[in-house]
């Protein structure tokens, strides 16, 4: 049996679950896990299907017949083979910490992704990066050929059939037009708990205001600097005793599995944007199994 994921957004209305739940019933599937959010504010309505196809329908065959239902009820949705990795870019600058935990989680499984390419505008993590049998793309950027080196990116992008592309500590601005040309598509590591401390160094700023909580948030990409939609956060607790060297290394870990958890939910179809919000569905069961250890 195949495990597919049904993922719908619409106008919130009557009817949405049962056609959704109809259509699935009728073609032989049966749902495994399903999640639901109506927004009472926008107006929208989002929904997660899991689900098993029982009797060999296959999914292209329900892409089409559901447009059928989809279409009285103005909904905007898409059909996901389960077995199918999203393909990744992870793109980084000399912070490795986030780039070695996606290869280690990548490694074991722990993520649903396949990983295409590292670029990196330094070249500290080359032999790390080939040494998992990963193809490495070095990109300078300089102030003179930043137009050049993002439409080289641009072209890694595409010819390597990236769905999802991973800043893992890039410390690159990306233009407005590449932004918009891949929004929803990108996912940033901020070391910082946004919408507070924006800019360079966070942590700086976090020691000079005597935070008790530092934290990292992953969010969509966009025009606006640190102002992309929030997928993930979380924090760790400081004390006055520590100095700004401390919130680093301490942040290093949430920065690592902030960004982890925000490409899982992004891999399993989890994330659904909202506006200027996101909409996060909890995780089926099973979906943090990893195939090995080490």
């Amino acid at each position: 049996m195949s495990s597919h994921v049904l993922t719908v957004s619409c106008p919130t209305g009557r009817g949405i679950v049962a056609g959704v739940a109809g259509y699935l019933a009728a073609h032989g599937c049966n749902i495994t896990a399903s999640s639901q959010f109506d927004d009472q504010e926008t107006g929208q309505f989002f929904m997660r299907v899991r689900f098993l196809s029982e009797e060999g329908a296959t999914l292209e065959a329900l892409e089409q017949g559901f447009a059928e239902v989809a279409a009285p009820l103005d909904m905007t949705f898409a059909f996901h083979d389960e077995a199918v990795k999203m393909k990744v870019i992870i793109m980084v600058s000399r912070f490795g910490h986030c780039l070695n935990d996606l290869l280690y989680r990548w490694r074991i499984g722990a993520l649903p992704i396949e990983i295409v390419g590292v670029v990196s505008n330094h070249l500290d993590y080359q032999k790390v990066v080939v040494n998992h049998d990963l193809p490495f793309h070095h990109v300078k950027v300089t102030p003179q050929n930043k137009a050049e080196a993002e439409a080289h990116l641009l072209e890694i992008v595409e010819e390597s059939g990236a769905d999802l592309v991973v800043l893992a500590r890039y410390m690159q601005v990306l233009s407005d037009a590449l932004c918009q040309k891949m929004s929803g598509r990108i996912i940033n590591i901020h070391h910082s708990f946004l919408p507070s401390f924006k800019g360079a160094n966070p942590y700086k700023q976090a020691y000079q205001r005597g935070v008790k909580l530092i934290g990292a948030t992953a969010h969509y990409v966009t025009a606006d600097l640190d102002e992309g939609p929030i997928i993930e956060q979380d924090t760790v607790r400081v004390t006055h005793a520590q100095s700004p060297a401390d919130y680093v290394s301490l942040g290093r870990d949430v920065e690592a599995s902030v960004l982890a958890r925000a490409i899982h939910a992004h891999a399993h179809h989890r994330v659904f944007l909202n506006g200027n919000k996101t909409v996060v569905f909890e995780a089926s069961p099973n979906s943090y199994v990893s195939d090995r250890m080490g």
